[in-house]
C-alpha cells in the first residue's frame, strides 16, 4: 500500500482508535468513521474532518483500507460479519487492519473470510495504552501474510513508533496474550515491592532512586511507581479490560498446553479489584488489594 492519500474507514472511535484515526486524518488521507454511539463519531468529525457513517458498511464502501478498533471478539464479528458488517461492502483488493485486542481464532477466522473475499487481512493488537495512541508511539504485533503486513506498515506509521510482523494469522493476538501475561506478573511484583517498601517506612521516593537504574528497572516501575504510591489510577488501560485480555490468554494457554500459573493467579487478584470498585481505574491499581 503506497503513501498516497487513501480513502481509509476507520470504525471505533474510543480512546484509542479516537486518536489513532486523528493521525491518519493528520496524515492526509481522506477519513469516513463510525462508531456505535454516534455522538463519539460525530465529536470525531468535528475535531479531524472527514465523514461519519451510520452503519460499518457505510463506512467501508469504496474504502481502501478499513481498520477497526472495537471492544471484543462478539464487537468486532458484529462490525466485521454481521448485517451491515464492513466486509460486506469492501471492495477486492482492499486492506483490512484490526487493532482490537481480540482471540487469536476470531483472527484467524476473519483472515480466512478477507481472503475469501479478495481482501487483505491483518491482525494487529497495539500496546502503549491511550498516551501511546495520543503521542503517536505505539507498538504494534502484526499476524497475517507478508504481502498484507507490507500494506498495512505505511498506513500504520501515522502512528506507531514500531511494528513488526510476527507470522501468519493469529501471530499478533497470541503476542498481545504474551503482553499482558508479562505485564500481568510485573504489575504484580510492583505492587508488593510497594507495600513492603511503604511497611518499612521507607521515603518511597529514594527506594526509587535507588532501585530504578538497576536489574529491578521495569517500564511499569518507571512509570508507575509514584503514582502508585499517590494512589493515583487515571492512567487509560482499565482493570476490566486486562481482564479480558488475561482471559483471552488462559483460554488460548488451554489450546496451546502452556501453563500460566501467575496469569491465572493475577487475573483473580483483579477481579478483586474490580470487587473493591476498582474496573475502570488502570491496571496499577492491582495494588489496591494489598493493606498499606
Amino acid at each position: 500500500m503506497s503513501e498516497q492519500k487513501l480513502r481509509i474507514s476507520f470504525i471505533g472511535t474510543g480512546v484509542m482508535g479516537g486518536p489513532m484515526a486523528g493521525h491518519l486524518a493528520r496524515a492526509g488521507h481522506d477519513l469516513t468513521v463510525y462508531n456505535r454511539t454516534r455522538s463519539k463519531a460525530d465529536a470525531w468529525v468535528a475535531t479531524y474532518g472527514g465523514a461519519a457513517a451510520s452503519t460499518p458498511a457505510g463506512a467501508a464502501a469504496d474504502a481502501d483500507v478499513v481498520l477497526t478498533c472495537v471492544g471484543n471478539d462478539d464487537d468486532l464479528a458484529q462490525v466485521t460479519l454481521g448485517r451491515e458488517g464492513a466486509f460486506r461492502a469492501m471492495k477486492k483488493g482492499a486492506l483490512f487492519i484490526d487493532h482490537t485486542t481480540v482471540s487469536a481464532r476470531i483472527a484467524r477466522q476473519l483472515s480466512v473470510e478477507a481472503e475469501g473475499l479478495g481482501l487483505h487481512s491483518v491482525d494487529a493488537p497495539v500496546s502503549g495504552g491511550q498516551s501511546g495512541a495520543e503521542a503517536g508511539t505505539l507498538s504494534i504485533m502484526c499476524g497475517g501474510t507478508k504481502a498484507a503486513f507490507e500494506a498495512a506498515e505505511p498506513v500504520m506509521r501515522a502512528y506507531a513508533a514500531r511494528m513488526v510482523h510476527i507470522g501468519g494469522p493469529g501471530a499478533g493476538q497470541t503476542t498481545k496474550m504474551v503482553n499482558q501475561i508479562a505485564i500481568a506478573g510485573v504489575l504484580q511484583g510492583l505492587s508488593e515491592a510497594l507495600r513492603f517498601a511503604q511497611a518499612s517506612r521507607l521515603d518511597t521516593d529514594k527506594v526509587f532512586e535507588a532501585v530504578s537504574g538497576g536489574a529491578a528497572a521495569s517500564w511499569q516501575m518507571l512509570n508507575r511507581w509514584g503514582t502508585m504510591a499517590k494512589d493515583e489510577f487515571d492512567f487509560g488501560f482499565a482493570v476490566d479490560w486486562m481482564r479480558k485480555d488475561l482471559g483471552l490468554a488462559i483460554e488460548e494457554a488451554r489450546v496451546n498446553g502452556a501453563t500460566l500459573p501467575v496469569a491465572s493467579i493475577v487475573d483473580q487478584f483483579y477481579a478483586d479489584v474490580q470487587k473493591l470498585g476498582n474496573g475502570r481505574r488502570d491496571t496499577s491499581s492491582l495494588v489496591t488489594r494489598l493493606p498499606k
